[in-house]
Formats: structure tokens, C-alpha cells, sequence
């Protein structure tokens, strides 16, 4: 078998029946029996399509078998599959939250920053002291479930990990640390003296094309092909790296980003990325902190 279909839903409402899971398999040409990733959370379908066949036809086939069920799909070749380089937006995909609304925030300026450049959003800044990161990190920010487990099982499997960002520094040391990313990159703000932000950002702006400059950068530094690559992101500025990478997944992402990605996961958390991998639940990496909370991150 050529190529694999695997399904996935949210670990903490398991839908994925032995039922939906067979109607995905009669949807797909000469596809093999269930293999079970996690009992009611994730299976692959192992199939073979003809030569010129469109895997986004056979993706669209499985969700149309799938009636509607809140079951993600990832469609791609078997070989390969288990990826050694992970570059990873942060907001809206590894944490729940867009930093920058969050500073805006403090200032009353949250309004304001939904359809201005980074360099705009960064002068609504100006005058804010540096302290308020550390708050915002503490008291707003969440990390995305499933992200923990995702990047320690990756790293312990022996892929290297990136956060990049179009957000800033201050927050992506904190968070890659908290998350266990082996790197991370992203803007850096300005500021004085006191402590204070300048309402500028040190050149060069970090964005789309910072990110897929970077995926490329490390997959050479590694002596990796792009086949063993992935990425993950949910807005326009991360299309560019999804699109190059071996396998680039739309996380709970905007329409345009869901469609120009090879994959999309809406339901299910991160830990959709390594069920695609063709990880099994046991070889999962746990996070202490969320095995003694009876949950997984």
C-alpha cells in the first residue's frame, strides 16, 4: 500500500467509531484493514490510488463517508511519514491567543490591531513597559493541548523543533521553553533604556517569508530532504512554509490556509501531528505536569 489515510478526532470526546472508520475504508481504492493508532481516536487506512489520482479527491471522499462526523482526515504517501524537522507557528496554533491583541489590551487597544502590519501594531505599543509580557504570560496565555506531547515526542524520536513566529521574542523564549522547543525565532521589540517599549521592532521584520527561509535554513543544517519535513500554522503568513514543507497541516486554520495546506486538522489538538506521523498512543511522550492532572498537553 502506497498511501495512508489516517483519521482523528479530539482525544477528549472520542468519536471515531469502528463504524465511521469503515466507511472511510470503502471510500478509498484497494485500501488495507483498520490499524489502530488510539482505540476510538485515531486509525489508519492503508490504500493504494491509481498513478494520476488526486489525494484531495480521496481527502473530499473520506469526508463525504465521514457525514459530517467531527473527524479530522490526513491524506498522504506512507513512506516517510515520521518527520525530523518541525517548524510550529505560536500563535493561535501552539498557545490559544495572538500576543499582540493581548499587549494591545493593556492599553486599551485590542480594537485596533486586527488589519494593520506588525510595524503599526508595534507603534500602539509604545510607552508600555516590558513587565506587562510576563503578566500576559502568566494570567492570559494557554498553551494549545496537545502541544507539549507533540514536541517532546518529536524531539525524543529524534526530530529538531522551531518556533517561529511573526509575534516576538519576548514571548516565544518563554513559551518555547514552557512547551520544549529546541529553537525559536520571531521579532524583537525595541526598547529603551527603562525598560520601556519604543513602539518599533528591529529589522528585519520576521514573517512569512522569515518562516519559510527558516524551514529551508534548518532542513539544510540537518541534511534533511523536504519529505522529512513539517509544518504547522493556522494564518496567511504561514502558508508559504506549509506549502514547502513535506507535509504542511492548517491547524483549526482560516479557509484559505485550510485549503492551501496539504492537510487541515479542526477537531482533534496537536497530538493529531504524530497520530499522522503514524504514532501509536503508547509511544507518546507525557508531560509530567499533565499526567498528574489526569489529562493529556
Amino acid at each position: 500500500m502506497t498511501h495512508v489515510a489516517t483519521l482523528v478526532c479530539n482525544p477528549r470526546a472520542p468519536t471515531l467509531t469502528e463504524e465511521l472508520a469503515r466507511r472511510a475504508l470503502s471510500a478509498l481504492p484497494r485500501a488495507h484493514a483498520l490499524r489502530w493508532l488510539d482505540q476510538g481516536v485515531a486509525v489508519d487506512i492503508a490504500f493504494t490510488p491509481g498513478a494520476q489520482d488526486d489525494l484531495k479527491e480521496f481527502d473530499a471522499a473520506v469526508r463525504i463517508a465521514l457525514d459530517g462526523a467531527p473527524v479530522d482526515v490526513i491524506v498522504q504517501p506512507n513512506q516517510g511519514r515520521r518527520k525530523k524537522l518541525l517548524t510550529a507557528d505560536m500563535d493561535s496554533t501552539m498557545i490559544g491567543q495572538e500576543c499582540v491583541d493581548e499587549l494591545a489590551a493593556e492599553v486599551g487597544k485590542r480594537g485596533l490591531v486586527a488589519a494593520i502590519t506588525v510595524r503599526e501594531r508595534v507603534a500602539l505599543l509604545k510607552g508600555l513597559h516590558r513587565s506587562v509580557i510576563a503578566k500576559v504570560i502568566e494570567n492570559v496565555i494557554t498553551v494549545t493541548p496537545g502541544a507539549r506531547t507533540l514536541i517532546r515526542t518529536m524531539r525524543r524520536h529524534g526530530a529538531h523543533t522551531a518556533l517561529v513566529s511573526g509575534g516576538f521574542t519576548a514571548f516565544t523564549n518563554a513559551i518555547a521553553d514552557a512547551i520544549g522547543f529546541d529553537a525559536h525565532y520571531a521579532n524583537q521589540l525595541e526598547i529603551d533604556a527603562n525598560g520601556f517599549f519604543t513602539g518599533g521592532v528591529v529589522n528585519p521584520v520576521f514573517g512569512g517569508d522569515a518562516k519559510l527561509a527558516t524551514l529551508r535554513r534548518l532542513r539544510i543544517e540537518h541534511g534533511l530532504t523536504i519529505a522529512q519535513t513539517l509544518a504547522v500554522g493556522d494564518g496567511a503568513n504561514d502558508l508559504p512554509m506549509l506549502r514547502e514543507a513535506g507535509l504542511g497541516v492548517a491547524f483549526h486554520g482560516k479557509p484559505a490556509v485550510a485549503a492551501g495546506a496539504d492537510a487541515r486538522i479542526d477537531h482533534a489538538d496537536l497530538t493529531a501531528l504524530l497520530y499522522a506521523q503514524g504514532f501509536t498512543r503508547s509511544e507518546f511522550a507525557r508531560d509530567a505536569r499533565a499526567a498528574s492532572a489526569g489529562r493529556q498537553s
